[in-house]
């Protein structure tokens, strides 16, 4: 099959997407498709476009490690003058249109929120992950705990509300402060008190114009999949300094994760069985991954949906996949599979 994988963008999480993205076109080309690798900002800038998949090229030579803080998007931007008009680099679309389907390595804003979603739908275009309506609920963390309380998913007591408007509440300290529709804890604050709030207000704002403000629940974090409505293994995650933050999650041995988590059967049962009803209730689509505390009483309660989760050699799904019995590699053509059924 020929496939795009398209990676990059430009959210907070644009080197993580290209590190998912290599690891995704490497484990495509070793199952034997023909595979490019694109940045959806930059795209292919040459008039030899059609004939990508026929070049002997390694698309992937270029991807560098993540560094420890998010990538500077203003000087991404820079590089592409006139981007405005167009979101899409030179060809993107073009190039989609070749391939038999689109393997979304995305992940936030323009890519992880149903926009590119919409677009390929519009244009006939076969992708990876859940649909644009999905997509975009499960980007906004203030709907999805609207969904998750509807649907009777446990999820931490909370708020929204937008820059310059007056909480209709305060949540008690401690809390957590949360872009509403970031990613990677991109712009995540634990505040303990009135000053700490303010400054956590104050970095949530410069990510988005509205913030979800939540009860910090004290305890352990779990991750778990869900892959074609079924529940993958649970994860436990236990940073080895601090939160689960952008930095804890993409370097190597910042985190201690166990998979399977060490919980009873029934817990374990529990917990799985509540991610289904959670795939339903959110009406996902191929795959996702959900992030969860457990308090010290075993009360358990989701924080969020990720709707194209990461897929780098430290990521969560691909070791809850190798408990299974199911390498990367198969991983991803278990994705291709999925998607090409729908």
């Amino acid at each position: 099959m020929k496939i795009v994988v398209l990676a990059g963008g430009i959210s907070t999480e644009r080197d993580v997407s290209f590190v998912s993205g290599m690891g995704i076109y490497k484990a495509l080309k070793s199952k034997g498709h023909d595979v490019m690798l694109l940045d959806v900002f930059m795209g292919y800038d040459s008039d030899d476009w059609k004939d990508v998949f026929n070049k002997d090229e390694d698309w992937s030579k270029a991807i560098a490690a993540i560094k420890d803080d998010a990538p500077n998007l203003d000087e991404v931007k820079a590089m592409r003058p006139g981007w405005e008009k167009n979101f899409f680099g030179p060809h993107v679309m073009d190039i989609c249109h070749l391939a038999d389907m689109v393997f979304l390595a995305l992940h936030g804003a323009n890519g992880e929120d149903g926009k590119i979603q919409a677009c390929f739908d519009l244009f006939g275009i076969k992708y990876s992950g859940t649909d644009y309506v999905s997509s975009a609920i499960c980007m906004d963390k203030g709907i999805t705990k609207d969904l998750f309380a509807a649907g009777g998913i446990p999820t931490p007591a909370g708020i929204r509300f937008k820059k310059n408007e007056e909480p209709a509440r305060k949540v008690p300290y401690p809390c957590i402060v949360k872009a509403c529709c970031g990613g990677s804890s991109v712009g995540v604050v634990i505040a303990e008190d009135d000053a700490g709030y303010e400054r956590a207000l104050a970095e949530a704002f410069s990510y988005d114009n509205e913030v979800v403000v939540e009860q910090y629940i004290k305890g352990r974090e779990f991750a778990i999949s869900v892959v074609d409505g079924k529940a993958y293994p649970i994860i436990e995650i236990a940073p080895i300094h601090g939160f689960y933050d952008y930095k804890n999650k993409y370097q190597p041995g910042a985190t201690i994760e166990t998979c399977p988590a060490e919980l009873s059967a029934e817990k374990t049962e529990e917990i799985s069985r509540m991610a289904e009803k959670a795939f339903k209730v959110l009406r996902l689509k191929n795959y996702v991954r959900f992030d969860l505390m457990m308090d010290a009483d075993g009360n358990f309660y989701f924080l969020e949906a990720n709707t194209l989760p990461g897929m780098t050699a430290t990521s969560l799904m691909p070791q809850e996949a190798q408990v299974l019995g199911i390498s990367y590699a198969d991983l991803c053509q278990d994705i291709v599979d999925i998607t090409m059924r729908e």
